[in-house]
């Protein structure tokens, strides 16, 4: 249901991948949860918590803060590993105007590639650090940091994948050239000006109608105008979705330092989602206000602003059991509905209008495999050949099972959805770092200390999975995760689809 795949240059971009060479009263109406007052971090990190105060804290977000600007002035200092495809072209647009302000840095893609895997560890224990200080850190602190480390990201340019360029290659391609990104592939627009800088050129998009509809205005402009466009709009919807997850956590009665924390200083949220401009902030917006108006009674928003984000990226059903779960009585439950509906018809027509019956093309991403999906990793710990069509069938249904078993607890609805989120990750044949992002806020908002910990786990295994050293020591002791014959196929075909 993952819907990005980009394919991945060099050690350091995406260097495991398969190409490499204080708390609020319930509002009235909302939906009936415990009162439990302010999170108790010490359920996430009990040790930590005994020790830690307001420097320890302040000095693991000043960390961050510093190794967010030490990837960003590197990036942007020349062609490196840390931006794909520079080394066909690296224009000042794109570079951002820090280039050049240091001169010439590291070129070496191993260098780049060791110090990018010591920045995410760095920044995996700094992480760590700030959770466990969270009671001694000023939501203020807080904010500064969240505003800082955006600020410092928008200045550079998309970190490790050619995504955001993908999304103005297909905008392109139905705003400009009139061709339907659902039916055509960007090898249709060869002498534009933005192919040299894509991927996938035989993918039709996998990107959700409402996204699709929303870059096509954005086609007309210069290109460079266009890219600077879509990388502010993101940072500001990254902004907007971590101000969605406080209100959250007031309207639930609780202080929303840990959940915005939790999401905010997370190094795969930096380092992979925002420095990467990735449409699912696209997603995370409503289906987050989602939650929010559910939690405020405003019943009919709440299924409105779900059918959004699905129109922006299908990943979001799964959250749609879970909200009709939690509106209760069954009146409430019909307004959600209605509120779907209402927004349903638009959003649909709207679809038809651009992109007639086409649908965005999710099947070809279902037959791609990452090294490090968990499928491809159990099959071949297994020997049963790694993520195996029957491998990938059982992880769907252990979904299915994850899901019905998160419904069965009504007033435990955000860790069933949560719980649920972490399923459909661990299932995916194509898994890439910045999908925790999905699992981030139910994990932050939830009361279950046992998601928290294991959506904590979920983002060690990313980092260390994905960094770039990993790959170099795999590669070093001739380890091939992709070497069965699902691995070879995954890999035949995505060398079909990029050409």
């Amino acid at each position: 249901m993952g819907q990005d795949a980009t394919p991945v240059q060099g050690p350091t971009a995406m260097a495991s991948g398969p190409i490499a060479s204080a708390g609020a009263s319930q509002a009235e109406g909302s939906v009936a949860l415990p009162r439990l007052g302010p999170v108790d971090v010490r359920g996430v990190l009990p040790r930590l918590q005994l020790r830690l105060g307001a420097r320890a804290g302040n000095i693991a977000l000043g960390a961050a803060t510093v190794a967010t600007l030490a990837v960003v002035v590197f990036a942007t200092s020349g062609p490196n590993g840390l931006v794909p495809r520079a080394d066909l072209g690296f224009p000042n647009w794109e570079a951002g105007p820090l280039h050049g302000l240091f001169g010439r840095l590291l070129t070496s893609p191993k260098t780049i590639g060791l110090g990018l895997s010591v920045v995410l560890v760095g920044m995996l224990a700094s992480y760590l650090v700030a959770l466990g200080a969270v009671r001694a850190i000023p939501m203020r602190t807080i904010a500064i940091f969240v505003i800082a480390v955006h600020a410092i990201l928008l200045l550079g340019p998309p970190l490790q994948l050619t995504d955001l360029f993908n999304y103005l290659g297909y905008a392109r391609l139905g705003g400009l050239h009139h061709l339907n990104p659902y039916t055509h592939v960007m090898s249709g627009e060869l002498h534009d000006p933005i192919f040299r800088f894509t991927s996938w050129h035989q993918l039709r998009s996998p990107y959700g109608p409402l996204f699709t509809a929303f870059t096509y205005p954005v086609a007309f402009l210069p290109l460079p105008v266009a890219y600077w466009v879509l990388k502010f709009v993101t940072i500001l919807l990254s902004l907007g979705f971590i101000a969605l997850v406080a209100r959250c956590a007031k309207l639930l009665g609780r202080d929303p330092r840990f959940a915005v924390l939790f999401v905010a200083a997370n190094p795969i949220y930096l380092i992979y989602a925002v420095a990467g401009f990735h449409n699912d902030f696209f997603m995370l917006v409503p289906s987050t206000a989602a939650i929010a108006f559910l939690l405020s009674g405003r019943d009919r928003s709440a299924g409105a602003a779900l059918m959004v984000a699905v129109a922006v990226k299908f990943t979001a059903i799964l959250l749609v059991p879970f909200l009709l779960l939690a509106a209760t009585p069954a009146l409430r439950r019909r307004r959600v509905l209605v509120g779907a509906a209402l927004a349903t018809v638009p959003l649909a027509g709207l679809s038809i209008a651009l992109f007639g019956f086409s649908i965005p093309n999710l099947a070809d991403q279902s037959t791609l495999l990452t090294d490090f999906s968990i499928p491809n990793v159990i099959g071949d710990i297994l020997g049963v050949g790694g993520g195996t069509p029957l491998v990938l069938r059982i992880a769907n249904v252990i979904v299915v099972l994850v899901v019905l078993s998160g419904l069965r607890r009504r007033r435990e609805w955000l860790a069933g959805a949560g719980w649920a989120t972490l399923a459909l990750i661990a299932s995916l044949a194509w898994l890439v770092p910045w999908y925790v992002i999905w699992l981030l806020p139910l994990a932050g908002l939830a009361t279950s200390v046992a998601l928290r910990r294991a959506t904590i786990v979920l983002t060690l295994y990313l980092v260390l999975a994905f960094m770039p050293s990993t790959a170099v020591y795999f590669s070093n002791h001739n380890i091939n995760l992709l070497a069965s014959h699902a691995g070879q196929a995954s890999k035949t075909r995505q060398d079909k689809l990029a050409r």
